[in-house]
């Protein structure tokens, strides 16, 4: 079938990506679901970091390929032996598909499954090859979703059924600024009820953490971003203290705050500064958390003598270290009992064809979550 979709051309384009388009937006074709997979038509996809550090270079994926990792749809068809979803059913998408089989899969631990990374860093699908191309040739996939398309198929093992009730735009939200952000403030047990927290970085899913901390009952919320309007949105979520991660006096000012730092802080900005700064405004014993993904190249330089002599724990969380399919359905339920105002991460409504801008905007901090609407 044909569908539109933005497709990234080559890495590394300079901006304003408004005039170079990095993104070209058309038709391209798109093969039916194979065995364990399903077409989803895409009623809603949201602008995260981690696609923006495809388009900069910071992390290389085999182009051309369409981007886009967050969002949610509603299936039209399944292919052979995907016997529990129907079309007509709303799907988020989840951009680790998770093969059920391998080690960390059996541990609990899908968010490392090792067959679903090997099909993402290939551009493919988990049962293997693509089902995109474009006058014969192919177009990868990003990590199994794609959703910056009006329609896209995808392993059954990258969606999450749910009711039909939550909106769709808003569900878009759950597959990765929510379920990276919150979760890992709600499955790593280190931010406690009455507990003192930190948050470095505030994207959506630094700010979606901020949410997280407030709903677990966290007494103290510390913000810490490069832009202050950025720390007045975190205030309004729940945040307690503030802090312009430009000041040099950072460190003091938060550990003074916090009578000596932190029980938790988790680091979303993506930079092995920032992990660091996290680290330093850590209490002896306490937890430091990243998230972030960095370019492959950035090296961390904290003290040994430190995790060592104060009992520090250095953790790494990937999709909220957790399970998307038991994740998701409580966080849309905490959603719709007021407890997780997600709809608070959304700054823009965008078309397709203002993908670019929509970078631009991203790029210079203007935007948290700008989520793309097909059906507008």
């Amino acid at each position: 079938m044909k569908i539109r979709a933005a497709v990234l051309e080559e890495i590394g384009r300079s901006g304003p990506y408004a005039q170079t388009q990095p993104l070209s937006v058309g038709e391209i074709d798109l093969a039916p679901p194979e065995t364990g997979e399903v077409l989803v038509r895409v009623a809603a996809a949201g602008l995260c970091h981690s696609d923006l550090s495809v388009i900069n270079g910071d992390r290389p994926r085999p182009v051309p390929m369409v981007l886009g990792h967050e969002g949610a749809g509603i299936v039209e068809e399944v292919g052979e032996g995907v016997d529990d979803l129907v079309p007509g059913d709303h799907v988020i998408f989840v951009f680790v598909p998770s093969c059920g089989h391998c080690g960390p899969c059996q541990s609990g631990r899908p968010a490392l499954c090792e067959p679903g990374a090997a099909a993402n860093g290939r551009g493919e699908l988990l049962s293997g090859g693509v089902r995109l191309s474009r006058n014969g040739e192919r177009v990868s996939h990003m990590i199994g979703v794609s959703s910056f398309a009006t329609h896209a198929v995808m392993s059954r093992r990258s969606l999450v059924k749910i009711d039909r009730e939550t909106p769709l735009t808003i569900a878009a939200l759950m597959g990765c600024a929510v379920l990276t952000g919150a979760g890992a403030v709600f499955n790593m047990g280190a931010v406690e009820p009455g507990g003192r927290a930190a948050v470095v970085g505030l994207g959506g899913v630094g700010l979606a953490a901020v949410l997280g901390a407030a709903a677990v009952g966290a007494e103290t919320i510390v913000a810490v971003d490069t832009l202050d309007a950025k720390l007045e949105l975190a205030r309004d979520l729940g945040a307690t203290h503030a802090f312009n991660a430009t000041d040099p006096d950072l460190t003091a000012k938060v550990r003074e705050a916090t009578s000596g730092g932190v029980d938790a802080a988790l680091e979303f900005a993506g930079s092995a500064r920032a992990l660091e700064g996290a680290f330093a405004m850590t209490r002896r014993g306490g937890t430091t958390i990243s998230a972030g993904l960095t370019n492959p190249k950035a090296v961390l330089n904290i003290s040994p003598l430190t995790l060592v002599a104060e009992e520090r724990t250095l953790r790494g969380s990937y999709l909220g270290s957790g399970v998307p399919s038991r994740d998701i359905p409580r966080f849309l339920g905490l959603y719709l009992r007021g407890k997780l105002p997600v709809e608070k991460l959304m700054t823009h409504r965008i078309a397709l064809d203002d993908v670019n801008e929509g970078f631009d905007r991203l790029h210079a901090g203007e935007a948290i979550r700008q989520v793309i609407e097909f059906d507008a």
